[in-house]
């Protein structure tokens, strides 16, 4: 039995080693969507993922996914696609555009106009961020995710082009090595992402990581289209490609 959590009450969840191995990682219900319930419970390890009709469910998976932006392995391929690609690389220029593509998918989606809308609050106080990949002025590709202090958890990414999604997953290792962003959260375990680099690792180690890099309070954090002018960011950008692991 997963605890009931009171929405009108203060952000409160049980401890994580409480959460359920069938199915894995679900831990509370109930609760808010609001930015106090949301920082709270990343700052924990904790996020929500309920679909249409359910109440909110709260989760912390074991073993967690994480991907240390150091070990970004970039296939041949891949790195050959992005060097030679007419693509640009944004950050958070589209926010809403980029969460509405994640959920645009055939087999349904649990990003629901209540989540939607949560996200971009979080997104307004400059707690969460996205990363584009553009051709032209036709958006292709990107990924959103939360940033508080040294972890990035990743939350969605979508494509319309082949490999567009794993060109903002590239950006945003990127970002993370120049920003001094320890970690990248990737939820749950898939091929995709093992293939990339990611690793599993025990909640307690993930949740040690957590503890060394977010804040109590983490404080919020613009980031720019570019802290560098585009053609320096691309002569930048282009170098590390062309070093990163394969």
């Amino acid at each position: 039995m997963i605890p009931w959590l009171d929405p009108e009450g203060p952000p409160w969840f049980p401890p994580t080693g409480r959460a359920l191995s069938d199915p894995n990682g679900l831990l509370a219900a109930g609760g808010s969507l609001a930015v106090d319930w949301l920082l709270s419970a990343y700052t924990r390890g904790i996020f929500p993922w309920f679909e249409a009709g359910q109440p909110i469910l709260w989760w912390s998976p074991a073993p967690r996914m994480v991907l240390l932006p150091s070990r970004f392995r970039l296939h041949r391929s891949l790195r050959k696609r992005l060097l030679h690609a007419s693509w640009e690389t944004r950050l958070d220029t589209a926010f809403a555009t980029v969460i509405a593509a994640c959920a645009d998918r055939a087999e349904g989606t649990w990003i629901t106009p209540e989540m939607h809308q949560a996200y971009c609050d979080l997104h307004a106080q400059g707690f969460a961020h996205s990363v584009e990949v553009w051709q032209d002025d036709t958006l292709i590709g990107g990924l959103y995710g939360v940033c508080l202090g040294g972890v990035f958890f990743g939350e969605s990414m979508f494509h319309r082009a082949t490999d567009a999604s794993k060109a903002a997953l590239a950006r945003l290792v990127w970002e993370c090595l120049a920003r001094g962003i320890a970690l990248i959260d990737c939820q749950m375990h898939t091929a995709h992402l093992a293939s990339l680099g990611a690793e599993p690792w025990p909640r307690s180690t993930f949740e040690a990581t957590l503890k060394r890099f977010v804040p109590s309070v983490p404080p919020p954090e613009r980031w720019s289209p570019s802290p560098m002018d585009t053609a320096a960011l691309a002569t930048n950008l282009r170098a590390w490609l062309k070093e990163a692991p394969a």
